[in-house]
């Protein structure tokens, strides 16, 4: 029975984030520009992939993460599915292209 568990790889483990603030961007709560840079490591993309996933420039994505300014309208909702399914956001780097 524990067989169909696989064991967590190291790349698991670093992008784990807290489930505070976890639930806190579920929510729609984005406190500072640390919370989308731990969203995008949660999801495992890459800046390049996950700007590319949210349909955003790169340069957005680093504003957001240097707390420049904040995702809102419906990047603030994909933000929201991120934290709660990220890999829903990695399946659509690819149907994005």
């Amino acid at each position: 029975m524990t067989d169909d568990i696989p064991e967590l790889s190291a790349a698991d483990f670093e992008r784990s984030i807290s489930a505070q603030v976890r639930r806190r961007v579920a929510e729609g709560r984005i406190e500072s520009g640390s919370d989308i840079v731990a969203i995008r490591r949660f999801v495992g993309l890459t800046a390049v992939d996950f700007a590319h996933a949210f349909g955003i420039t790169l340069e957005t994505l680093h504003d957001w993460e240097a707390g420049r300014s904040r995702p809102d309208g419906p990047a603030l909702s994909l933000m929201r599915v991120a934290a709660r399914h990220p890999r829903a956001v990695r399946e659509n780097v690819s149907s994005a292209a």
